[in-house]
């Protein structure tokens, strides 16, 4: 069986023509209004636990599996986002906290998932997300390399939060955020190394550029969950660096074993997060800064006019001011008749027209240009 849902076999192949009579007829994709299915999750008061997980594997049939997925999944009111590949999976998802032992169980009868730990988010008010979508890709991790040209399951020596605070206080240590720059912006290790990339794809040479003379340090990695970190440890062993470690679980796992066995907490700030949170605070350090005003800030939003869009970081008073958008041109924009708005939407250059995902550099400035234009 090249790794298909156990309990999904039980059920297809007890009746071969019913099974597939029933598969073809089940919806495998949402066709609720995005805003409406939104809506609903704002307004529940169902108690939600957001949890993500990883596995690097060989998956034979991506699609067959994705769809028995999205079934056994949805039959237990599962939202988020899941990524299915030829070499693995990575999802981020919610769950009705009284369903999480059931989506343990069921998650656990897939042989190559048996196991696999669910790193439960750290701070979680149950709305993270509000459907479930679940995509086969080329990849889990976009990250532009031929894993052909090294072995994935050699690894960096994974360490715990302990382990990891030992490494830290080594002076022959250099700690590296394999993480987006908009993500450690908010948040990051003290001392930490922390790459201006949009993406891993760009922060996997940039690393590679930095520690070029630091072959015979102690490299120590993490990143959010740690399944970046555990692409990149593998990759710099392979490019001859000796001494890779990887934060085990990433910064939500760190943080949970600091809370639980009381270890100092090197993190500052927030974690940010790639749903609708944007964000958990580890810390109560706030190391960032509003891109309009310049005033100590860690909220990342989204840009209200939706022809924008802009990933952006906005204190409540700018939030007023600018009615929730990133710049005066937006603000004026969404006031518009909806009719006007979208005949003039594509004549317009919004921020988000300019930037790739918050790559700018407002944040270097107290009066950013984000709010003049």
């Amino acid at each position: 069986m090249h790794h298909t849902i156990e309990i999904m076999r039980r059920r297809f192949i007890a009746d071969a023509l019913a099974a597939t009579s029933k598969f073809q007829n089940m919806r495998l994709f949402n066709i609720i209004n995005n805003d409406l299915l939104k809506k609903r999750m704002l307004e529940s008061d169902e108690k939600r636990t957001t949890l993500s997980f990883y596995k690097y594997a060989h998956i034979d049939q991506p699609e067959k599996f994705r769809n028995e997925l999205y079934v056994l999944l949805s039959e237990i009111g599962v939202f988020g986002r899941i990524y299915v590949a030829e070499e693995g999976i990575n999802a981020q998802i919610s769950v009705p906290t009284q369903n999480l032992e059931e989506l343990r169980k069921r998650l656990y009868s897939i042989p190559f998932l048996n196991g696999v730990r669910l790193n439960i988010a750290v701070d979680d008010n149950g709305k993270s997300f509000y459907k479930l979508k679940i995509k086969v890709r080329p990849k889990i991790v976009a990250d532009g390399l031929d894993d052909g040209s090294f072995d994935v399951t050699k690894r960096g020596t994974p360490v715990d939060a302990e382990t990891f605070n030992r490494l830290a206080a080594d002076p022959n240590t250099v700690i590296v955020d394999m993480r987006n720059h908009y993500e450690s912006e908010v948040g990051h290790f003290k001392g930490a190394i922390c790459p201006d990339a949009a993406t891993f794809r760009e922060a996997l040479p940039k690393v590679e550029q930095i520690l070029a003379d630091k072959k015979d340090k102690n490299i120590v990695m993490y990143c959010t969950g740690g399944i970046r970190c555990e692409k990149a440890s593998a990759y710099f062993l392979n490019k001859g660096f000796k001494k890779v470690f990887m934060l085990d679980g990433g910064i939500i796992e760190y943080a949970r074993q600091c809370r639980e066995k009381n270890l100092p907490n090197l993190f500052m700030g927030k974690n940010f997060v790639f749903d609708e949170r944007l964000g958990e605070r580890i810390s109560p350090d706030v190391i960032a800064r509003c891109h309009q005003c310049g005033r100590p800030c860690d909220t990342h939003v989204n840009c209200a006019n939706e022809a924008c869009h802009l990933l952006f970081i906005q204190c409540e008073s700018c939030a007023e001011k600018y009615h929730n958008c990133c710049s005066k041109t937006c603000a004026d924009f969404i006031q518009l008749p909806a009719d006007e708005r979208e005949r003039l939407k594509k004549t317009i250059v919004f921020n988000g027209s300019k930037f790739s995902k918050g790559h700018y550099k407002a944040w270097h400035r107290a009066k950013g240009p984000l709010a003049e234009n």
